[in-house]
C-alpha cells in the first residue's frame, strides 16, 4: 500500500498551488479525475482581486466584500483574505504568471460591486488559463506524483481521524486504497449540477459529497451564484462573458434595445451579480425572450479585441462580431459559495481532512461572492493550510484560528419518501434539468420540496458506483440534495438565494446552515 504525506485531490489553482507549496514538506500525490489541465481555473476570465493600487487598501476591499455578501460574510476570514492577498499575487508572479501592465505597472480593472479598480488580469480575459498553464507546467516538473483520470471514491475515517482514501482509476477500471497523513480536497464546485453552466465537465460536486459521506460538516450550500452574462446562442455552448466587459463599459439592453439596469440598481451594470442576474431574468420574462443583450459596440474595436481576446475569438467562431453586433446573454450557474466547512487554516472537523478553493467554505463570500475574489481566497487559504501542516498541526484547533462571531445552525438530511410525481429521464442530464428548473435563480417551497424528494428517491435507488459516470452521478445527487435542502430551510431571500415565496431578507436568518451526517 502506498503512503503519502499529502494527497491533493484536484488540479485547478487550489490543488496545484497547494501541491507546489507542500512539496518541500513531504511526499505529495495529486489526483485528478480528468487531465491535469482540465478544471475550472482555465475558464476564469475576470481575474484576481487584490488591494495593491495606490487608492486601495485591504480595509476597503474588505468593505466591498462585506457589502456584496449580504450580511453573512465572516469578518475574520475576509480580513485574512484581503490582508494576505497582495503576498499571494506576488507568489503567482514568482511562479511565472505575467499579469497585464500599462507603462510598466500592473494594470488594474474594475468589476461589479468593487469601489475601485483592483482586478489583475493576464492576457486580457485569459487570466485563469495563464495561471493554470503556469502552475501545471511547474507541477509536471516538480518531482511529485500525479495520477490523471483517477478520482477519489471515498475517504476512510475512524474515531474522527482520517485513515486513507479509496481511489478509482477510470482508464484501468481498478480500485486502490491509499494512506496519507493529510488529504486536501480541492475538487472545485458543482456547476455541472445545473443544465446551463459556465463550469467544466468535471465539476460535479465531488469534494462536498465525499466529505459529507465521511462525516465532514458542510455549510452555506443554498448560496449558489449564477453569473449574469453567459453567451446564449442557438447551437453554441454556454460561454462566460466576463464581468470585466461590463466593467469596461458594456451596457445591458432588453429585446427592444432599451438599457434597463437603471430600473433595478443605482450601480446599473456594476451592481452585485445576484442583482444583475435577477434583473436579466425579469427582463426576459417581460419580453418572453430567451436572453437579453450586452452591448459593446460603442467601445473602440481595438479595445474590445485587445482586452477580451478569448471572448472576441470565441464569438467570432460562432459567427458573431461583438464589435459590430449585440451579444445575446443570459445567466448560467457559475460558483458555489458554500462547501466543506473549514476554519482559517483549512481544517475540517475530521483530523487530517483539509479543503481549499471552491470546495471549501470559509465564510469569506457570505451569501454572494464579490467578483474575482475566488482565486484570491483559494491562494490565501491554501497557503495557510500548508503553513499550518508544515508547523505540525493536524488536529483542528478552534479559538483564534476559527472564524468567530457567526451563528451556525446544525442539521442532518431529513428522511424523505419518494416524490409523488416522476421526473422525466434518469442520470446526470435529468438531474441537471431538475436543478435548473427547481433549484435555480428563483426558488419556491413547492419546487424545492419536489427537487429534494426526487433527489432523495434517486439516492436510494442508485446502483453501486462502478465507473466514472456512476461516481459522478452519485456525488451529484448528494450534493444537489444538500443544495436543495438548505434552500428549502432558508425561508428568506438573501444574496444569491432568492425565494419568490419569501422575497425579503430577515434578521432571523442571519445564520449559517450546517449539515452533517448523523
Amino acid at each position: 500500500m502506498r503512503t503519502f504525506d499529502y494527497i491533493i485531490v484536484g488540479s485547478g489553482i487550489a490543488g496545484l498551488y497547494t501541491a507546489l507549496l507542500a512539496r518541500d514538506a513531504g511526499s505529495v500525490l495529486i489526483l485528478t479525475k480528468g487531465s491535469l489541465e482540465e478544471c475550472n481555473t482555465q475558464y476564469a476570465q475576470g481575474g484576481i482581486a487584490a488591494a495593491i493600487g495606490a487608492d486601495d487598501s485591504p480595509e476597503l476591499h474588505l468593505r466591498d466584500t462585506v457589502s456584496a455578501g449580504a450580511g453573512l460574510v465572516d469578518l475574520d476570514s475576509v480580513r485574512i483574505m484581503t490582508e494576505e492577498g497582495a503576498d499571494r499575487v506576488g507568489d503567482l508572479i514568482r511562479y511565472g504568471v505575467a499579469f497585464d501592465t500599462i507603462h510598466g505597472e500592473v494594470a488594474l480593472a474594475r468589476e461589479g460591486a468593487h469601489s475601485v479598480p483592483r482586478i489583475l488580469h493576464a492576457g486580457g480575459d485569459a487570466t485563469g488559463r495563464h495561471i493554470e498553464l503556469s502552475l501545471s507546467d511547474l507541477a509536471r516538473h516538480a518531482g511529485f506524483s500525479i495520477r490523471e483520470y483517477s478520482l477519489l471514491a471515498d475517504v476512510e475515517v475512524a474515531d474522527g481521524v482520517l485513515q486513507g482514501a479509496t481511489v478509482f482509476d477510470s482508464r484501468a477500471g481498478t480500485v486502490e486504497r491509499l494512506e496519507c497523513r493529510r488529504l486536501v480536497l480541492a475538487t472545485g464546485g458543482a456547476g455541472r449540477l445545473f443544465q446551463i453552466t459556465t463550469n467544466a465537465e468535471v465539476v460535479t460536486g465531488d469534494g462536498v459529497a465525499v466529505a459529507f459521506r465521511a462525516g465532514a460538516e458542510v455549510m452555506d450550500m443554498e448560496f449558489f451564484q449564477f453569473h449574469p452574462t453567459a453567451l446564449r446562442m442557438p447551437g453554441a455552448p454556454p460561454f462566460l462573458i466576463s464581468e470585466a466587459v461590463r466593467g469596461e463599459g458594456g451596457i445591458l439592453r432588453n429585446e427592444a434595445g432599451r438599457a434597463f439596469m437603471a430600473d433595478y440598481a443605482p450601480e446599473r451594470e456594476l451592481a452585485a451579480r445576484d442583482v444583475v442576474a435577477r434583473a436579466i431574468v425579469a427582463e426576459m420574462r417581460k419580453t418572453g425572450a430567451p436572453h437579453v443583450f450586452l452591448d459593446v459596440r460603442h467601445l473602440p474595436a481595438r479595445t474590445v479585441q485587445g482586452r477580451f481576446p478569448q471572448i472576441y475569438q470565441f464569438c467570432m467562431g460562432q459567427g458573431l462580431d461583438i464589435t459590430r453586433a449585440l451579444i445575446p446573454v443570459a445567466p448560467a450557474a457559475h460558483y458555489m459559495m458554500g462547501g466543506v466547512k473549514i476554519n482559517a487554516w483549512g481544517e475540517t472537523n475530521i483530523e487530517g481532512l483539509l479543503a481549499c478553493g471552491e470546495t471549501a467554505c470559509t465564510g469569506a463570500h457570505g451569501a454572494n461572492r464579490l467578483a474575482s475574489n475566488s482565486l484570491l481566497e483559494t491562494m490565501v487559504f491554501a497557503k495557510r493550510l500548508v503553513d499550518r501542516a508544515r508547523n505540525g498541526g493536524t488536529k483542528r484547533e478552534d479559538g483564534p484560528s476559527e472564524p468567530g462571531g457567526r451563528i451556525e445552525e446544525a442539521h442532518s438530511l431529513p428522511r424523505r419518501e419518494a416524490a409523488g410525481q416522476t421526473y422525466p429521464g434518469t442520470g446526470l442530464a435529468a438531474l441537471q434539468r431538475l436543478m435548473w428548473d427547481h433549484v435555480g435563480i428563483e426558488r419556491t417551497r413547492e419546487g424545492l420540496t419536489f427537487a429534494a424528494d426526487t433527489l432523495a428517491s434517486w439516492e436510494r435507488r442508485l446502483p453501486e458506483a462502478a465507473d466514472r459516470a456512476s461516481n459522478d452521478l452519485r456525488n451529484a445527487v448528494l450534493t444537489g440534495r444538500l443544495i436543495a435542502e438548505a434552500a428549502l430551510l432558508r425561508e428568506e431571500s438573501r444574496g444569491a438565494h432568492y425565494r419568490t415565496d419569501f422575497p425579503e431578507s430577515s434578521a432571523a436568518w442571519l445564520k449559517h446552515l450546517v449539515f452533517v451526517r448523523p
